[in-house]
Formats: structure tokens, sequence, C-alpha cells
């Protein structure tokens, strides 16, 4: 089973059974506390039906007083209350009146006059002066057609001459209680489907971020390695880093054997000629061809040091697992590389400019240095094959996450050969002139563009010539 599909199972595990527990309690709660709730109204209504009793037993009416003749009113009046969607159309309470003896005197339905409750318990507890209740069925066969009542004595003084009790059906609670353990339900459902719904995406965030480590560590193997991914979580990114590190040690023990075998083959053209050239020499030649060997001396000399140094360059570079980014204005930076490679343009009769339709203000986040070597190898590299009379054109495409850098040239193109192996170190085409380059321009803006978590693309153009372009990440 996948990691993530374990995460979320593991997640919704935890989150049900949390569920199940706090559903269980409230409800179990639902029912208790709604007979409380009931239970605290009952003591007031019967607190305050006790007054009214009172007059009634002292003036000895209390079958036919004023608390006998509300009720009589009450039960030839009929109402309709909707109470947040329980319907309510009639009295439900059961009142009855007993003396100090608990001969009931008033019973509200009728049919308990003149019998002794004094031994039911809130008769019994109330006439003691204690706080009295009890809940009786009325069907002893089915325990959920129980009466609570709450009784509150009727005093005189200090003399407890009677006790007023009201009762109320647990029966009539129910739609309330069954209410609300429906919405605790629902809720609770609501609350799985959420909590389903953000642990999934969760494993999708997981799996998404997981995938690219994945998809960057198979690349590593590849000629085109992807560039290093940026997970927002901390953990994920030392884990990147560590891959990554991972990959440039990798890559130094093989690279090692690649560089000392590509600087020998590289040096054993300048070196032969080199040699030809001593040999000459020491046979003691007249000057003209002296100064012409000593020159060719000097010129492969000179091209050991710029493969020597380029190779350094590019191990230095490939070494290098971050880097420190700022805010780059690409115009600015334009303005300096085509400054710089203005009197090689002129001198190759190449128009060299840079797209007016390029905002004063674009800019992206990089290491300035390495930035600029890299556009000035393509600049270069556009140069050398832009025959005499052709142009080359600095631009700027915008998109949300991203910016490209172009460099657009109308020289010969890429041959059809060549396009798989543009970025290998070492490869290289002829120039106009019939010379080969180190072939390491390239491949160090590859891995400039890999640093920068961008990409490096080399295709011809439809219109003829080459362009390359340097897709970084925007703002």
């Amino acid at each position: 089973m996948r990691i993530g599909m374990r995460l979320l199972l593991g997640y919704f595990l935890i989150v049900a059974i949390a569920a199940w527990f706090v559903l269980s309690i409230f409800l179990q709660e639902v029912k208790p506390g709604v007979r409380r709730a009931t239970e605290g109204t009952l003591i007031d209504t019967a607190t305050l039906l006790a007054e009214f009793a009172k007059a009634d037993m002292l003036a000895g009416n209390a079958h036919n007083g004023q608390l006998a003749q509300a009720f009589s009113r009450l039960n030839q009046h009929n109402f309709r209350a909707n109470i947040s969607g329980i319907t309510k159309s009639k009295n439900e309470y059961h009142v009855y009146l007993t003396d100090a003896k608990g001969i009931v005197l008033f019973d509200s339905s009728g049919n308990a006059t003149g019998q002794d409750y004094s031994r039911w318990n809130d008769v019994w507890l109330t006439l003691q002066g204690k706080y009295g209740a009890r809940s009786t069925p009325i069907n002893a066969n089915n325990p959920e057609s129980t009466v609570m009542y709450v009784a509150a004595p009727v005093r005189d003084g200090q003399n407890i001459i009677g006790v007023l009790s009201v009762g109320k059906p647990n029966s009539a609670m129910e739609p309330v209680i069954r209410r609300s353990e429906r919405r605790i339900l629902w809720a609770g459902v609501a609350l799985l489907g959420i909590a389903l719904l953000i642990g999934f995406g969760f494993v999708l965030w997981i799996n998404r971020s997981i995938g690219k480590l994945v998809r960057y560590a198979d690349s590593v193997t590849t000629e085109h390695p992807l560039p290093l991914p940026k997970p927002a979580s901390s953990e994920l990114r030392r884990l990147a880093l560590a891959l990554e590190s991972m990959r440039v040690k990798l890559e130094g023990k093989n690279g090692i054997e690649q560089y000392v075998h590509a600087l020998t083959h590289e040096l054993k053209s300048p070196m032969a000629a080199i040699r030809g050239a001593a040999e000459i020499l020491r046979e003691g030649p007249p000057p003209a061809v002296v100064e012409k060997f000593s020159a060719n001396i000097l010129q492969q000399n000179l091209r050991m040091q710029q493969l020597v140094d380029n190779l350094l360059r590019q191990a230095k570079l490939e070494s290098r697992i971050e880097i420190t980014t700022q805010t780059i204005n690409l115009p600015a930076l334009f303005s300096t590389l085509c400054d710089s490679r203005e009197v090689v343009a002129r001198g190759k009769q190449i128009a060299l400019s840079i797209d007016e339709n390029i905002p004063t203000g674009v800019s992206v986040e990089g290491d300035a240095a390495l930035l600029e070597q890299s556009i000035g190898n393509l600049l270069d590299n556009a140069l050398d094959f832009t025959p005499p009379g052709g142009e080359i054109v600095l631009s700027v495409e915008q998109r949300i996450g991203q910016t490209t850098i172009l460099v657009s040239d109308t020289g010969s193109g890429i041959p059809d050969y060549a396009q798989g192996r543009l970025f290998e170190r070492f490869y290289s085409l002829p120039r106009s002139n019939g010379q080969k380059s180190s072939g390491l321009g390239l491949a160090f803006v590859q891995e400039v563009a890999r640093l920068h978590r961008g990409t490096i693309i080399l295709e011809n153009r439809p219109e003829g010539g080459a362009q390359a372009r340097l897709v970084l990440p925007g703002k």
C-alpha cells in the first residue's frame, strides 16, 4: 500500500475514533441534559403555583379555588405553538395538591382527588422539609411512559400545610431529544466528511511533494537532470537538499574519471601541435619560421589554459547545492551584456539589440554573477554562429510563475544530428570561422539553470536561426 494511502487511512481512523468518542459522550448526555433542564423548570413552576395554592387552602376551597379554576379554563382553550420546528398544542403539566397528611385536595386530571399520596417520594420528602421528586411510569410495561414529578411545599409561615406537585411526561421531551441527537449525528457525519477531505488534500500534497523528489532522483542518472524541487515543508526541503548532496557526491566520483578522460582528449591536439613546433624550432629554422611556430606554441598554450580554467569553473559550479539569490533587473543586465560585446558584434557586422517592449521594471530572483555569465555564454554562442549582416535580439517573456529570457539570432541554426548533444560537456559545433569552442559554455548554462530551478532550451526558429530560452521561476 502506498504511503499516502496509509497516511490517509491512519488519519481517518484517528479522526473517526475521536469523533465516535466525542459523539457518544454527547449522545449520552442529551437525554439527561434535557431532563435536568426540564426538572429545573418544574421546580420553578411548582414553587410559583404553591403560592396560589396557599390562598386556596387557607380559604378551605382547594378543590374549587383560583388554582382549580385556572386549570379548568386552561383545558378549555386551544393553542398552537411552533418551537423550532416542534409543534405544541396542549398543556402537558399534571398538577396535584395535597394537605399536610398527603391527601389529594386537587388534581388537574380529576382522577386522584381524595387519594392518599403520602407515600410518594415527591410528597413524602417535601413534607419532611426536603427536596421531593419522583419519576413514575404510567404503563409498567413501557419504561418510556414515565412522568417526572417535582414538588414544592405550601407554607403558612414556617409550617408546611400542603404539597403542590407538578409533573410532566418524559415523552413530551422526546422530540427535543431526538432532534438534538439527529443534529449531533449529522454534525458528526459532516465532521468526518470534512476530515476526510482535509486528509485527502494533505495526502495529495504529500504525494505530489514526494513525487517531485522521486522524479528528480530518477533524473539524476539521465543526461538532463531536472532542477532541484523546492518543497514547502522544511522536512521535505531538507530531504531534497540531502538528495542533491548525494547527487553531487555521486557525480563527483564519476565526474573525476569523465573530466580526466575529457581533459586528456582535449589536450592531445594542442600538445601535439606544441611538440611539432618545438621539434621544428630545434632544427634552427629561419627567423620567419621561428616567429611562426613560436606564435603557434603561445596560441596552443593559451588554448590549454582556457580549457583548464573552463573545466575548473564547471567543476566548481557543479559542486554547488544552493545559491544566494537577489533581485536582478533584466533590462539593466541586458544593457551591461550588450555593452561588453558591442566591439565584437561590430567587428563581425552583427546587429546586437534589446527588445524595446521589455518593461523597465521586469526582474528575476537569482545569482547575479551566474546569470550574467550564463546569458553571456548564450550571447557568445549566438555571435559565433551568426554570419555578417545577421541580428541578435535579447527579449523577455513573462507568465504566471515564470520568466523566460530569450536570445534569438539569424544564424545557421542547429543541425539535426546535434539536437540531442548540445549540452554535453566538450561537445561543440564548428563556428563560422571553422574553429571549435571548448564545448563547456552550454553545459555551464544548463547547470546555472538547474541551480535556479529552471530550464534551458535551445531550438531552431521557424523563420531561420536559433533561439535560446532560459526559463526561470517568476514571482
